[in-house]
């Protein structure tokens, strides 16, 4: 026979944007299939262990892990950033001026911080929400002395984290809750974590409101009246939004900037794209930005496009909680389990025997993500199935 009749079949080129949970479980999983070509984009040369940032801000953690020790053999790394994309021509156009074309596309650039349009805010507030904003951070905190006065405004279960922290490194810290401390939890769990913040010597005003920012103090309004603090670092931990990019390129987006996708993780703009962890919004699944929901979407994101390839249907989300575990400084945690939608369920663990469980959390995050790049399609995940069934139903 000869050769030059010999048909040969191009690889499929995937794009993976984003190299977090749910990116580097995407490509790992990606490789279940040899004649994929993976290509991950990147702003840094490694994977931020990002549920870390707070210890690294306080130098009791270090979240840094190469990326050849959590991909696979044969996926490409792009030390870039995607400034648009181009869906028609199926094109990422990056920072550096150069594009990377694609037959599909994972978007899973995860999410930064939220800033609420506070005085004074834009100027004088730091975060820990991701690299670039946590070693700004970090920087500040190394010019503090013991003692110095701290503001952490949010009392969501980042906000908590990040007071404890700062107030086991010696730190007078604040935490202004803007309301309910800790809402995600059930009322043992908080009573736990207040406990725990008490003993760190964390001032907490669950309800107090921040009305402006400086650069050494901050307003907050309680109880009708404004009270002046002293603060020679603002914190802001008040949720989370996506990125621009998705809006900037054109795609449908949420009311923060998450990419809309359908039950099977498509944009609802082209089904060559396919979201996955924080920066996407599943059409009927709420679900909470966080690496517990990141790791499983991104290996579902990329069944999807393993599927598309094959010629087959992808299958629709099927997501689970287990619980939500927050230290509080480096000897306490709270860990409350829940039901599978999220929910606080009775059980909690506070204390020391928390603290190790979130560490063992903190570990195996990383290690499930090693063991897919070693042996992809190992990785399983909580499913909730009473919801699936639901949805089943509905379409039925």
């Amino acid at each position: 026979m000869n050769t030059s009749d010999i048909t040969t079949i191009a690889p499929t080129r995937v794009v993976v944007l984003g190299g977090g949970y749910a990116g580097a479980m995407a490509a790992n999983r990606l490789r279940r299939k040899p004649d994929v070509d993976v290509t991950v984009v990147n702003p840094q040369p490694f994977f931020v262990h990002r549920i870390r940032l707070h210890q690294f801000v306080a130098r009791t953690g270090d979240p840094q892990v190469g990326f050849d020790a959590v991909l696979g053999d044969g996926i490409d790394v792009v030390v870039d950033t995607a400034v648009r994309i181009e869906a028609a021509a199926r094109r990422d156009h990056l920072a550096s001026g150069k594009h990377l074309d694609y037959d599909h596309l994972i978007y899973a650039i995860g999410s930064r911080n939220r800033l609420p349009e506070i005085p004074g805010a834009a100027d004088h507030a730091l975060s820990a929400s991701d690299w670039a904003a946590a070693q700004r951070l970090r920087a500040r905190l190394d010019t503090l002395d013991s003692g110095a006065p701290v503001g952490v405004v949010g009392g969501g279960l980042t906000g908590v984290e990040l007071a404890g922290e700062f107030a086991d490194r010696g730190l007078a810290v604040t935490l202004a809750g803007g309301g309910v401390l800790a809402p995600s939890v059930g009322e043992r769990g908080r009573r736990a974590t207040l406990r725990q913040l008490a003993r760190l010597g964390v001032d907490v005003l669950a309800e107090a409101r921040v009305t402006r920012v400086q650069a050494t103090q901050v307003t907050v309004e309680m109880d009708g009246h404004e009270r002046v603090l002293p603060s020679a670092a603002t914190v802001f931990a008040t949720g989370f939004v996506a990125p621009e990019l998705a809006a900037d390129s054109g795609l449908t987006t949420d009311g923060i900037g998450r990419l809309r996708t359908d039950e099977n993780l498509n944009s609802v703009d082209d089904e060559r794209i396919v979201g996955a962890g924080d920066a996407v919004a599943v059409a009927g699944i709420p679900l909470r930005m966080s690496c517990q929901a990141a790791q499983p979407l991104g290996v579902q994101a990329a069944e999807a496009v393993l599927a598309r390839i094959a010629g087959d249907s992808p299958k629709p989300v099927d997501q689970g909680f287990v619980a939500k575990c927050t230290s509080i400084g480096r000897h306490a945690a709270t860990l409350q389990f829940t039901r599978r939608d999220d929910s606080p369920a009775r059980a909690v663990v506070t204390g020391r025997l928390a603290a190790l469980a979130k560490e063992t959390v903190c570990r195996g995050i990383v290690w499930n993500i090693r063991r897919e790049a070693a042996r992809p399609g190992t990785f399983s995940w909580p499913r909730n199935r009473e919801a699936t069934a639901e949805r089943e139903a509905v379409l039925q």
